[in-house]
């Protein structure tokens, strides 16, 4: 956007120049064609000049609607039209007595003041454009009425119906009681592991624990008739008569 700003300044500018060597020229003829008077020079000057301030007011300043708008371009076209009445006969007598001749004469002030006009026009578009640019867009998004939310009142559930325990299905369902195994089992399993082939004496010597306790956990596929009828160390046999 301020790219846009710049260029259209500059071709702004360049327009003024334009306009300004239109206005100069009709100047001129008019100055040519006055009296030989400082006050003749300047009534013929004043047209050219009107017009001249008349269009940067134009273009400087921002047009609004309504009728202040309206009357002061209608004040601008009629000093354009009289600065060109003006000029055009003065421009045209000015060539005439400079060796212009058939409708040359007559045809030369237009280009004059056609210049004048397009530059006058184009100034005026240049400066609305310029000023569009760099106000700010007026938000046109209509309003949006946001309803208050109300917050709906919250009902508690209500509570779920809890039954009675009975005790007697907390005792039936109660965890059972683990004995845990004693330590001389596994001691006893430890040792006829290691010694898949020895008596039943042999592991519960290996184990440390007496013959009774060793046979007592040991499985019933070791006890065989064999470790069963061995004696024990430190038994006496007991003999039995026929």
């Amino acid at each position: 956007m301020t790219k846009d700003i710049h260029q259209l300044k500059r071709i702004g500018w360049g327009t003024r120049g334009v306009f300004a060597l239109g206005i100069s020229a009709s100047l001129a003829g008019n100055v040519l064609h006055a009296a030989d008077n400082p006050v003749s020079k300047a009534i013929s000057a004043w047209s050219p000049l009107a017009l001249l301030l008349t269009v940067e007011l134009i273009s400087r300043i921002p047009t609004r609607r309504g009728w202040m708008t309206v009357a002061r371009l209608g004040a601008t076209a009629v000093i354009a039209g009289i600065a060109a009445w003006v000029s055009y006969w003065h421009m045209a007598g000015v060539a005439a007595r400079y060796g212009e001749t058939g409708a040359s004469p007559y045809l030369l002030p237009f280009s004059v003041d056609g210049l004048i006009v397009a530059a006058s026009i184009s100034l005026v578009e240049i400066g609305g454009r310029i000023r569009a640019l760099s106000e700010p867009a007026e938000d046109v998004t209509p309003a949006v009425r946001i309803a208050p939310i109300v917050a709906e009142p919250v009902i508690p559930a209500p509570l779920a119906e809890v039954e009675p325990v009975i005790p007697e299905l907390v005792k039936k369902t109660a965890a059972k009681r683990v004995t845990p195994r004693p330590a001389s089992a596994d001691k006893v399993a430890r040792a006829a592991a290691k010694h898949p082939g020895a008596s039943v004496a042999e592991i519960a010597k290996k184990a440390g624990v007496s013959v009774s306790t060793a046979r007592r956990h040991l499985p019933a596929a070791r006890l065989t008739d064999a470790s069963a009828s061995a004696p024990v160390p430190g038994e006496t046999p007991v003999l039995v008569a026929a």
